[in-house]
């Protein structure tokens, strides 16, 4: 397979569903154009690719939840080519499959939560952890103290 970087825009809403064994996937396509500077200094668009992509388990229901059509996306996966036959015509598409996708934050803000799951391969919380009162960083720093230092 082949890792991608693609950058563009939803061309809809993603389509998230359930397979059989109950895992999530989501599927999407993006629409990448290359912006074209004429010799006059106006900007046009060039030709457009349309990718095909795909993402899995609490990425894809993160991915429902969060993007819609027209926004701009940063999609990273691996691309694979796949050959069919549609009334004995033979086509051939370049699926993606996304391990990570994002917003693009070039014309665009995004406000970051983290989902009520937790990612598979991460240790959980641990049992004791450090109350806020006792967090140095927690704090407000006073007025007209010394706030130069780092409380450390």
């Amino acid at each position: 397979m082949t890792s991608v970087t693609i950058i563009g825009n939803l061309t809809g809403e993603p389509e998230l569903k359930f397979v059989n064994s109950g895992k999530a996937v989501a599927s999407f396509t993006v629409a990448e154009s290359k912006r074209v500077k004429g010799a006059d200094g106006s900007w046009t668009d060039g030709e457009s690719t349309f990718w095909r992509v795909s993402i899995w388990d609490t990425a894809a229901e993160n991915l429902a939840e969060s993007l819609s059509k027209g926004q701009r996306v940063i999609v990273v996966g691996d691309a694979k080519q796949r050959s069919f036959e549609v009334n004995g015509e033979k086509r051939t598409v370049i699926e993606v499959t996304a391990s990570e996708v994002g917003p693009s934050l070039k014309w665009a803000t995004a406000k970051v939560e983290k989902s009520a799951g937790k990612p598979s391969g991460f240790a959980s919380k641990p049992s004791n952890p450090t109350p806020a009162s006792d967090d140095p960083w927690n704090a407000s720093p006073a007025i007209g103290g010394d706030d130069s230092q780092a409380p450390f």
